[in-house]
């Protein structure tokens, strides 16, 4: 009998080594403008690059497409808000270079397979590795050389940690001229707003509600049932963020309290030493 045979990958890496994999460290608000930077210098640059952009709602994905079109950038949404016949629609056109640049998310990105796209970018930081490994996946495919940008802010820096962790290697810093950002923040963030606003006099929110419903009827759950359970859960959560501040005021009250006798001992200290020099002159 024929013994099996078993295959271990030596490799910690989970991504492959044609793929430039760097970061840029931007405050949360200035974020959007620093995108604009990225897509603009490729641009004029590499005007036959494909990118991909990954953010992590589709509202957010809605908005930025457009937000890009706005400033002329050939841009596309992706994400699972669009009936199939329109995400076809939008791959094909990505496909055949007519837009170069996709804006989608991560549902409506599984199992992309185009092997032309030459930059990646991460618009929020993944919440998980595997999720980070899915996302640059789509660029340096078949040999070819790639590279994945990720917008991280403060309150991302441990989810890259995890990232480093998972592909055994550091992200490098790329580097960007903030004077040239900050050029373009004012009217970046001005125009985002006016996105913002524009989709809130459509039925976007609607439609995603119910989308929802359907979904959770397609599970075999009760919409109500299950609207009523995340009612109670939300509950529960403010309830909890509530006696964590409640808590956390405790606690600054004692260590306010604390230093207030801390300083008036000191003061105590400095006043009969002051009163005692004052004798021993006299």
């Amino acid at each position: 009998m024929n013994k099996p045979f078993f295959w271990e990958s030596t490799s910690e890496v989970r991504t492959v080594e044609e793929l430039d994999q760097r970061y840029i460290l931007v405050p949360e608000k200035v974020k959007d403008a620093y995108l604009v930077h990225l897509i603009q210098t490729f641009q004029d640059e590499h005007e036959d690059w494909s990118i991909i952009i990954f953010t992590n709602t589709c509202k957010n994905c809605q908005i930025l497409n457009m937000m890009l079109r706005e400033f002329s950038f050939p841009s596309i949404p992706l994400h699972s808000m669009m009936k199939q016949k329109q995400r076809f629609a939008a791959l094909a056109r990505f496909k055949s270079s007519n837009y170069k640049i996709l804006i989608a998310t991560d549902v409506a990105a599984r199992g992309l397979d185009i092997p032309t796209v030459q930059v990646v970018i991460n618009h929020n930081t993944p919440g998980l590795p595997k999720i980070y490994i899915h996302r640059v996946g789509r660029t340096a495919r078949a040999g070819r050389h790639g590279m994945a940008i990720t917008l991280v802010t403060q309150y991302d820096i441990h989810l890259v940690h995890a990232v480093e962790e998972q592909i055994n290697m550091k992200l490098q810093e790329y580097p960007v001229k903030e004077k040239d950002v900050l050029q373009i923040l004012t009217q970046v963030n001005v125009t985002r707003r006016e996105c913002e606003i524009k989709l809130e006099c459509t039925d976007f929110d609607e439609k995603k509600e119910i989308n929802k419903r359907k979904q959770l009827i397609l599970e075999g759950k009760d919409p109500d049932l299950e609207a009523k359970r995340r009612a109670e859960l939300e509950k529960i959560r403010k309830q909890k963020k509530k006696f964590k501040e409640h808590i956390q005021e405790a606690i600054e009250k004692k260590h306010d309290a604390q230093m207030r006798r801390r300083l008036k001992k000191k003061q105590l200290r400095q006043e009969k030493k002051a009163a005692k020099a004052q004798l021993t002159s006299d």
